[in-house]
């Protein structure tokens, strides 16, 4: 009798767990309706918000604007690539002080993608765990404004590479294109900053010369952050030889399906001018007729 009933309570058990089991698995969201959590450094998500508001992604057409800046469009640009490659799954933003971190996440499987595009020089350097996709920004077409504290007069006043070389520069090693780029023009001292807005305060208060950033959207091109305050050199600008590119887990379970969608949706893009059309809006792509380019 005593093993009848150990029998019946085991019965019972693996009854109930099993209605457990398929009680919560009913709970489970369908692939479908998955929230994926995209991390976001926060200056550049408020700017995305102010810049959105609140509108339908698909329906953003125009990229003109005070708070529209490069890596705000790339965030816009991926939702609608993947969107237009079929990808159906909704984003959850995490913003936060944010730098290196979204790449480790990247490599470990627990982030998708990062909305902020990657150098292929860089994204080639993680192919062993993510999913390049096709060029967003293509080898070329991205031309940095030098830019300097408004103070900087003698900087703001070059004409050409020769001129650049008695000042410093701060960059990092991590971004191997800006790095690269700015190790060729011989310049009197390059400095190491890992942290993006580091680099920005630092030139702000002078104690480094200038930074290569994205031309802004301001009628002056000039960029402005809390009390930073930073201008470009008139008509001058340094292309840097790489293409941009969006790097998708190849670890996380969505990782196939997103590569095959974004793809698929930049392609779309491309086909209808709208990718060169909003880095032109945002003040990003400039008219190479007009800006001088000093390392060609």
């Amino acid at each position: 009798m005593q093993h009848d009933g150990y029998i019946s309570r085991t019965i019972l058990c693996l009854f109930f767990t099993f209605t457990s089991l398929l009680t919560y698995s009913q709970t489970l969201p369908s692939p479908s309706e998955q929230t994926i959590t995209i991390f976001i450094r926060d200056d550049v998500y408020e700017d995305y918000l102010n810049f959105v508001n609140n509108r339908d992604i698909l329906a953003i057409k125009n990229f003109t604007g005070k708070t529209v800046r490069r890596d705000v469009v790339d965030m816009i640009i991926a939702q609608q690539a993947l969107k237009l490659g079929g990808f159906t799954h909704q984003f959850k933003y995490v913003p936060g002080k944010l730098n290196f971190r979204n790449t480790q996440l990247i490599e470990q499987g627990r982030l998708l993608i990062s909305f902020d595009s990657y150098w292929l020089n860089d994204a080639k350097a993680l192919q062993e765990n993510v999913y390049i996709s096709a060029p967003l920004i293509r080898n070329g077409e991205y031309v940095a404004g030098i830019y300097t504290a408004p103070t900087n007069t003698k900087v703001l006043s070059i004409k050409q590479l020769s001129d650049l070389q008695q000042f410093t520069a701060v960059s990092t090693p991590k971004w191997r294109t800006d790095w690269q780029t700015l190790q060729s023009l011989s310049l009197k001292k390059l400095v190491q900053e890992d942290e993006w807005l580091s680099q920005a305060r630092m030139v702000n208060l002078g104690w480094i010369d200038f930074m290569l950033m994205a031309f802004h959207s301001s009628a002056d091109k000039s960029f402005t952050m809390e009390k930073i305050h930073l201008v470009p050199v008139p008509n001058i600008g340094v292309v840097l030889n790489d293409s941009r590119h969006f790097v998708i887990s190849r670890k996380h379970p969505l990782g196939k399906a997103a590569i095959t969608a974004i793809n698929k949706g930049l392609k779309k893009l491309r086909e209808n001018e709208n990718i060169s059309n909003a880095y032109t809006q945002a003040g990003f792509f400039v008219d190479k007729t007009k800006v001088h380019i000093i390392n060609r």
